[in-house]
């Protein structure tokens, strides 16, 4: 194995492969290494549907090497840490290797033993999560065999990848019960730290007429801080002070919590909170210039989406390739990302907005409304999109 690369990639997900294979479709290509532990690679916005019982999670697995982008070395290891000031990393392995460029892009981390009792109880007597691939099924097992009582849903204290998630399954949910005639018989409540059902103010207020058509209990300013698998109860903590409630729960879809990984927050690439700090415009790093990030473990102040990594990708390779040729870095990234928000079978709210929580709206028609189209697109267009273009560097 060489080492020394010219650019070096920490990561095989979205943001890494898409990188890599928009730099390796450049005319004059640099050399690519990746450098990426795991042999199968997810779709995981799927990960919803596949809760919610629409596809089999298998629909979301391809295997890493069908998406090694040609010509580029694939590294089959973990970063231990990383040496910015002489241009090195070390492997788990215990390779040193050194670059000319890295890109880090390694996805967040999530933290499953950070809500006490989660990891002992997920998978059992209704407490399940869309957020592995070993976990999703048994949101829909446990859909499938609720028969009533309380159906809770919760967001954590952390920023997550897919912000719109842990909320896009409780409306699947209150479809079906709705239409196997069972909703009367469900309470349905939405647990969150939050002052608001979502950030953006346009798509909030569909959210909020939503939630009251369809009788949903929502508790703002709440952190799960502990799951009860033997009694089934779920303990949460004011956000602001420190009372507790303890609420009995027959489901419960819990949204872990999530942070950079452990060996990005214990570098020097990382800021105070743990991302790997960079310019919000050019995605280069504040202090390394020849570093740059983009995805769910940069610092990058937008929701943590794989359609913010389709425009990231864009400008960090622009400004990577301006700055290895000695030019301007001129490309920049205007925060944009899309959150199609699920809100039933073949109902969806797209909402795409920038930094400033603005708008940003692909389509001709008010994306604030529910539609059918919009489902569409995010059950079989946005997966093709994503494994025959943006993996591919085309989109």
């Amino acid at each position: 194995m060489s080492k020394h690369h010219e650019v070096l990639i920490v990561g095989g997900g979205t943001g890494g492969l898409t990188v890599a294979a928009r730099l390796r479709n450049e005319p004059n290509p640099p050399a690519v290494t990746i450098i990426e532990p795991s042999e199968k690679h997810y779709y995981q916005p799927l990960w919803t549907l596949v809760g919610g019982g629409v596809f089999p999670r298998e629909t979301t697995e391809r295997d890493q090497k069908d998406f090694i982008p040609a010509g580029a070395q694939w590294i089959k290891d973990k970063v231990e840490s990383f040496d910015p000031e002489h241009n090195a990393l070390t492997l788990a392995g215990g390779d040193t290797l050194t670059y000319d460029y890295l890109v880090v892009a390694p996805g967040i981390q999530v933290n499953w033993g950070a809500i006490k009792g989660l990891t002992d109880a997920l998978g059992k007597d209704g407490v399940c999560s869309n957020y592995s691939y070993d976990t999703v099924e048994s949101t829909w097992k446990f859909m499938r065999a609720f028969k009533g009582g309380k159906a809770l849903f919760t967001f954590p204290p952390t920023p997550i990848k897919c912000g719109g998630a842990p909320q896009k399954i409780m409306w699947l949910m209150e479809h079906h019960l709705q239409r196997e005639g069972r909703r009367a018989g469900a309470e349905i409540s939405f647990w969150t730290p939050g002052a608001r059902i979502f950030g953006v103010d346009k798509y909030a207020r569909s959210l909020e007429r939503l939630v009251e058509e369809r009788d949903i209990k929502t508790h703002f300013g709440q952190v799960l801080t502990e799951i009860r698998g033997a009694s089934k109860e779920a303990v949460f903590r004011a956000a602001v002070g420190d009372a507790e409630t303890v609420v009995k729960y027959d489901f419960i879809h819990v949204t872990p919590h999530m942070g950079a990984p452990d060996f990005v927050k214990n570098s020097p690439l990382g800021n105070a909170d743990g991302w790997v700090d960079v310019d919000k415009g050019t995605t280069q790093h504040v202090r390394y210039e020849n570093v740059f990030a983009c995805g769910d473990a940069s610092s990058l102040p937008t929701a943590k989406t794989g359609a913010a990594i389709r425009k990231q990708a864009p400008v960090l390779v622009d400004n990577l390739l301006a700055h290895k040729a000695g030019k301007p870095l001129t490309a920049h990234y205007d925060g944009y990302t899309s959150c199609p928000l699920v809100t039933g079978y073949g109902r969806l709210i797209l909402a795409e907005f920038d930094y400033d929580g603005n708008p940003v709206e692909s389509f001709p028609f008010d994306q604030g409304q529910e539609r059918y189209s919009m489902y569409t697109l995010k059950a079989y267009g946005l997966p093709a999109m994503y494994w025959h273009g943006m993996l591919r560097g085309r989109v």
